[in-house]
Order: C-alpha cells, then sequence, then structure tokens
C-alpha cells in the first residue's frame, strides 16, 4: 500500500536561509542509509519537504528501521500518494485507506488538512469538514474529535495528494556532518559508544581511538571495541578507528609514578596522543563518556588534571547523566549487551587499590617529571606503529 514515504525534521526547519545546507546533508544522510536496503529508492526535496519514493518492491520495516537511525529525521510518515481526481474521489480514497489501515472503526478521528497547491478549489478548512463528512457517513461508528483524535489523517495537497496517518519518530538531533567532526576516546565500556551515539546526534562526525595494552588485554578486548564501534556507526556512517598499543607507556608510568596517580597520568598521556591524532585528522575536539563523580578519574579534580594537558576542547556529552540515564540509552541504541561482555580494557588492568580522588594538578605535573627520560620515544612510538581500522556496518 505505501510507497512512499514522508521524512519529518524539527530543528532544520528553523535554520533560515541556510536550511537548505542541511536540507542537502539530510537527504544525503537517507541515501547513505538506504544504500543497503533491497530496492531502489528516489529521494527529492520539494516545498520544505523530503520524500523517498519506492521506484521498486522493498522490505517495509527494514527501511523504517534504517531510517529510525538517520540523525536529523524526527519523523516517518508512510504515504499514499493520490492523483488529483476531483474531491470526491480523494473522499472514497480517503474511506478506502482507513478502511484497509484500520480495522477496528470504533475509534475517534479528526481530518488535518494542507493547501500547498492554492489553486485547489477548496481551501483548508473546507476539506477538512467535507472529508470528515464522508468519513462519518462511511463509518457512522467513529466520532470527531479535534483534541486528542485517535486518527489524525493528513491530507497534504501538492501537485499530487498526499495521505498520511501514522508518524513513526525519528532519532531527531541534526544531520551528521552538519557539525564538523571531533575524536572520540573509545572504550570497551558502556560510556563511551552512548557518547558517542549522542555527540553524532548532534551533527557531529566522528572518529575513535582505542588504547590496547597486550597482553594485558586480549584481542577479544580488541574486537570488542571495534563491534561497538559497528554499532554506532550504523547511526553515525563509517568510524575511522585508531589503535594505539598502549603497554610501553602504561608500564613506564607503572614504574616511575606513584600508583594512585596511575589512572590519571595515564589518562593524561591518552589525551594526549588523541590529540594529537585528532589534529592530524582535523577533528575539532575531543569527545569521551566522562561523567562527574562516576568513578575516581571522574571527579572535578581529577577532570582538570586530564583537561590539562589538551590545547583542544573537550566534549563530555554524558557529563550530568547518572548511569541509569547511561544504561538506558545504550540499551536503546545497541550497545549495552557488547559493553558488558568480560573483556578488561587497559584501564582496569592498571587501577590502583587506593586511586587518587582529589588530585593536586601541581603535584601530578612534578611526578610526571619522572618520566622526562623516555616517555616522548614511546608516545613516538605508540603513535608511528598505530593501526587504522575503517568500521563500517
Amino acid at each position: 500500500m505505501f510507497q512512499s514515504f514522508l521524512i519529518k525534521y524539527a530543528e532544520i526547519g528553523v535554520k533560515g536561509k541556510n536550511r537548505y545546507l542541511f536540507e542537502d546533508a539530510l537527504v544525503q544522510q537517507i541515501k547513505y542509509a538506504l544504500k543497503k536496503c533491497d530496492g531502489e529508492f528516489l529521494i527529492r526535496k520539494t516545498q520544505g519537504r523530503i520524500f523517498v519514493d519506492a521506484q521498486s518492491e522493498f522490505d517495509f520495516d527494514e527501511v523504517v528501521k534504517r531510517l529510525q537511525r538517520v540523525f536529523g529525521i524526527s519523523g516517518i510518515c508512510p504515504v499514499v500518494q493520490l492523483q488529483d481526481e476531483g474531491f470526491e474521489k480523494l473522499c472514497q480514497d480517503v474511506i478506502g485507506y482507513i478502511d484497509e489501515v484500520y480495522p477496528d472503526k470504533e475509534k475517534t478521528f479528526k481530518v488535518a488538512a494542507r493547501r500547498a497547491r492554492k489553486n485547489y478549489p477548496l481551501e483548508s478548512m473546507e476539506i477538512n469538514a467535507k472529508v470528515g463528512e464522508a468519513v462519518l457517513r462511511a463509518y457512522p461508528q467513529m466520532r470527531v474529535d479535534v483534541h486528542q483524535p485517535e486518527i489524525l489523517i493528513n491530507i497534504e495537497v501538492r501537485e499530487e495528494i498526499y495521505l498520511y496517518s501514522e508518524i513513526i519518530p525519528g532519532p531527531g538531533g541534526m544531520p551528521v556532518g552538519t557539525g564538523g567532526k571531533a575524536m572520540l576516546l573509545l572504550s570497551g565500556g558502556i560510556d563511551s559508544p552512548v557518547a558517542g551515539y549522542m555527540i553524532a546526534r548532534r551533527g557531529v562526525k566522528i572518529d575513535a581511538v582505542y588504547f590496547h595494552a597486550p597482553p594485558y588485554t586480549s584481542e577479544r578486548a580488541k574486537q570488542k571495541v571495534v563491534d561497538l564501534a559497528k554499532i554506532v556507526s550504523r547511526y553515525t556512517g563509517p568510524i575511522y578507528l585508531h589503535v594505539i598499543n598502549f603497554t610501553d607507556i602504561q608500564m613506564y608510568i607503572y614504574e616511575k609514578c606513584p600508583h594512585e596517580e596511575l589512572t590519571i597520568i595515564m589518562r593524561r598521556y591518552m589525551m594526549r596522543i588523541a590529540q594529537q591524532i585528532a589534529c592530524e585528522t582535523e577533528c575539532l575536539g575531543l569527545v569521551t563518556g566522562e561523567s562527574i563523580g562516576q568513578v575516581a578519574s571522574q571527579t572535578m579534580q581529577s577532570l582538570m588534571a586530564t583537561n590539562d594537558v589538551c590545547e583542544i576542547p573537550v566534549y563530555r556529552p554524558l557529563i550530568a547523566l547518572d548511569k541509569q540515564d547511561i544504561v538506558e540509552i545504550s540499551e536503546k541504541i545497541g550497545t549495552f549487551e557488547t559493553s558488558i561482555l568480560p573483556y578488561e580494557d587497559c584501564c582496569t588492568i592498571f587501577v590502583a587499590k587506593h586511586p587518587v580522588t582529589k588530585p593536586s594538578l601541581n603535584v601530578i605535573r612534578r611526578h610526571e617529571e619522572n618520566l622526562a627520560e623516555n616517555i616522548e620515544q614511546l608516545v613516538q612510538a605508540a603513535l608511528e606503529t598505530k593501526e587504522l581500522i575503517i568500521v563500517t556496518e
């Protein structure tokens, strides 16, 4: 029955003279999302609307699922396209539509017409009234409710007439790529994949960096991170994942620095390395999954200590969320089950029994001086031996 989808957007609609740039970006993201669907599709813009028209047979559920992963879409409306063959034919088509889509007629309804083509002989209010009368004659058990109808029958009069009543929610946000690019510090935990999803929802294209520590972390731990990146890439498009061998740096810090400060100092070197890769790849900031007070390395003092080494912005989309909030988002986007697999990442292996929770920045800097002899060479070696994995769904 449905061969087209009307794509609704929210924020894009208030972008003024630049709106067409965001619409074009959304069209490109829709094309990318539907590439792997069976069938051929025409995506077109017209008069402030975006339509997806099926040009062949297609799997309805698969198309909807993929459109629900496209940031910038607020609603997906399966529509019936009608030719303008007179008002009586329109009424018959609406009655037939209700009969097919709603077997149970014991419902309230409202007709909401929009006349974008001004040469149509009836105005919007007249269409509402006359189509409503026709529906009531056909289905006297139905009732009109203009405030909270169970069925909202939308009729858009354009060159063709579009009829729809269902709005399937989309993810909202802004099209990926309209907000620049950032580097995500991706681990195998629950938080960082959610942070990547949330920053991408604001239109930011993400690359990622993962710090691997063999033999203390296994290949399964690395594969877990790749699998998480694949899930996130359903929403973001391809992710360039930079894998850094961090073992030698961690061991050197372990040997030279106080153990209660290991996590903070290791984190500072992760940020330094991530920043260098970000600058080389034209990223405009770093993204982390940190939330205030969640662990010892995420107190305000600890965050200040890690920020100290960064010259580019650090974005923390989860900063004020509770753990349960983050878990719920991870379940929604499909990363939770992978995140809780029991493969250690490089941070948890070297966690001290009693990590410092309120580090002094001056003390941390002073203890980092213990590393002066070899740390730059180790960082350079890690950068020179990094592995690049292009992750796609």
